[in-house]
C-alpha cells in the first residue's frame, strides 16, 4: 500500500515537472498566452518554480502537506483564470482535470505522504 501513496504524488507531480520544464523553453509563448489572459508577465518565475519546485518535494516527501497545498491552490487558480471559457469546447476538459488534480492534492494534504517519503524518515527519527 505504501508504494501506491508513493505512485500517486510522483504520478500527480510529474504532469507539473513536465509542463514546468517545458515552459522554459518556450518562455515567449508562455507570456504571450499569460498576458492573453491578463497575467502579468512577472509571474512567468513564480509559475514555473511552483511547477518543478514543489512536485519535486512530493515526489520525495518533504514538507509534503504543505507542498500538496500550494500545488492545490495553484491548480485551482490556473483552472480559474484560464480554462472557465465554457464555449471553447475543451476548456471545460482543462477545467474539470485541473480540479480533479486539485482534488488529489487536497487529499495528500489531509492523509500525508505515507511512509514512502522524507517526512515519515524524519518524523520516525524523533520519537
Amino acid at each position: 500500500m505504501h508504494i501506491i501513496e508513493f505512485l500517486g504524488r510522483a504520478l500527480l507531480s510529474t504532469l507539473f515537472l513536465v509542463e514546468g520544464i517545458g515552459k522554459i523553453s518556450m518562455q515567449e509563448e508562455v507570456i504571450m498566452f499569460m498576458d492573453d489572459y491578463g497575467v502579468p508577465e512577472i509571474l512567468f518565475v513564480p509559475a514555473i518554480i511552483i511547477e518543478i519546485l514543489f512536485p519535486l518535494l512530493l515526489i520525495i516527501g518533504y514538507r509534503t502537506k504543505w507542498a500538496a497545498s500550494i500545488m492545490a491552490t495553484f491548480t485551482f487558480t490556473v483552472a480559474i483564470i484560464f480554462h472557465t471559457d465554457f464555449s471553447e469546447g475543451m476548456q471545460m476538459i482543462f477545467f474539470l482535470k485541473d480540479i480533479a488534480i486539485a482534488g488529489g492534492f487536497m487529499i495528500i494534504v489531509t492523509y500525508g505522504p505515507g511512509k514512502i517519503s522524507l517526512d515519515h524518515y524524519f518524523n520516525s527519527k524523533k520519537e
